[in-house]
């Protein structure tokens, strides 16, 4: 394996690690977290588990190597990726054990850990965006992405030293919002829709398309991120919230538009399964951000009910960035594991193509067992039965399982 390459398969090889253990878990517990709250020991194990171990983890090792592709040059240090990957995988596995264990020294050492993997991560991107001076809709998001990520971070880490200290007060539960709202939609929103406007026109092989709505979607993400951000860091009333919620629909709505304008200008039908699927599951979730927006209208003070928050997060992180991310997942790494193994040998006979390495019919099959069954615990969620929870939450783990599976059997091909 060349040297350039193994930085984005170790993230990317962990990450799948980290998706195995989170539903290993959830089996094992019937997904019995879900209703005991996630604010408590076992919820921030699987949240974070969930969110850093698998989701954050994979993104950071197609970021590694798409940015390659987006720039057209390295990035600044690859010395510093390795730094980067030993010191947050580290202080990911760490921090968990420290919620296991509810140790808050563990917590807090292996937490600063994983910050400061976080930190040389920025320090490296920005260096490599900043040097390159190739600013376009994909390297502003992905700059903004990267940035929000850090704010994440940093207060993460404010929270963890509060919980030692007590120093902040009533003003954990700012900092607790600001925290959750930065790291969902700023960093993974806006990783996931610029890195869309690489990855679809590549695989429909779309020429010719117009893209200044890339540019009114950035923007308008951006503006709903900071307005919310501000709302809970201030502690604003919730109405400014739904202001920034409306924005970020509208980002999602004109996104989508978008994304359907690409496809316009395909030249190849069939993108694969996981474009597709993604495709599909982009336009259910801005129905759903829809539908919500238009729920909380006339009580904006619905969403920091428990229940709506619980049913909103498992849409969010579950239904729209891990799918997108298992959708992309099925181009990414039979893509990155051929131009590694394959690259230097295509005409020769013999030589496999591309879509030998995964068959796009289990695949297909594959993810929309996994949406169909996300679905089913959304329901369980919404009527308030753990049965239906624990029944769909194990068949969605074990869904989830088998289609990891034919991913990382790429990796043997």
């Amino acid at each position: 394996m060349s040297s350039m390459s193994r930085l984005p398969f170790l993230f990317i090889i962990t990450g799948i690690f980290g998706f195995v253990l989170f539903h290993a878990t959830s089996v094992m517990s019937l997904t019995g977290w879900i209703g005991e709250g996630i604010r408590g020991p076992t919820g921030w194990f699987h949240v974070h588990l969930f969110v850093l171990g698998w989701a954050t983890m994979f993104a950071m090792g197609a970021v590694y190597q798409l940015i390659n592709v987006i720039l057209q040059s390295n990035i600044y240090s690859e010395r510093l990726g390795y730094i980067h990957y030993f010191l947050f995988t580290i202080g990911l596995f760490g921090l968990l054990f420290g919620f296991i264990q509810g140790e808050i020294s563990w917590i807090a050492g292996f937490a600063t850990l994983a910050f400061a993997g976080i930190i040389v991560f920025v320090w490296n991107m920005a260096v490599t965006l900043i040097r390159a001076a190739k600013w376009n809709s994909i390297t502003i998001s992905t700059g903004c992405a990267v940035l929000y990520l850090l704010l994440t971070g940093l207060f993460g880490m404010a929270m963890g030293l509060d919980f030692a200290t007590g120093w902040f007060g009533e003003f954990h539960e700012n900092l607790f919002g600001a925290h959750i709202w930065l790291g969902t939609l700023g960093w993974f929103g806006l990783l996931i829709t610029g890195f869309s406007y690489k990855l679809f026109p590549m695989f429909f092989l779309s020429h010719d398309y117009k893209t200044w709505l890339q540019y009114i979607t950035v923007g308008l993400w951006n503006i709903g991120v900071l307005l919310g951000a501000i709302s809970f860091l201030f502690g604003l009333h919730n109405i400014v919230l739904w202001i920034s919620l409306l924005i970020i629909v509208l980002a999602l709505v004109t996104y989508n538009i978008h994304l359907l304008q690409i496809r316009k200008k395909r030249h190849k039908r069939n993108p694969g399964a996981g474009i597709s699927w993604s495709l599909y599951g982009n336009q259910v979730f801005a129905v759903f951000a829809v539908a919500l927006l238009l729920k909380l209208a006339g009580s904006p003070d619905q969403l920091m009910n428990t229940k709506t928050m619980l049913m909103v997060g498992w849409v969010y992180l579950s239904g729209w960035v891990s799918f997108m991310v298992l959708c992309y997942s099925s181009k990414i790494v039979p893509f990155l594991w051929w131009t590694h193994k394959y690259g230097k040998q295509v005409g020769k006979p013999g030589t496999p193509v591309m879509a030998d390495l995964l068959n796009e019919k289990k695949a297909s099959l594959g993810l929309a067992l996994i949406a169909v069954t996300n679905l089913s615990v959304l329901v369980g969620i919404a009527l308030d039965s753990q049965i239906v929870i624990a029944i769909s939450g194990v068949a969605f783990s074990l869904v989830s399982l088998a289609y990891i599976s034919l991913i990382a059997l790429v990796f043997s091909r």
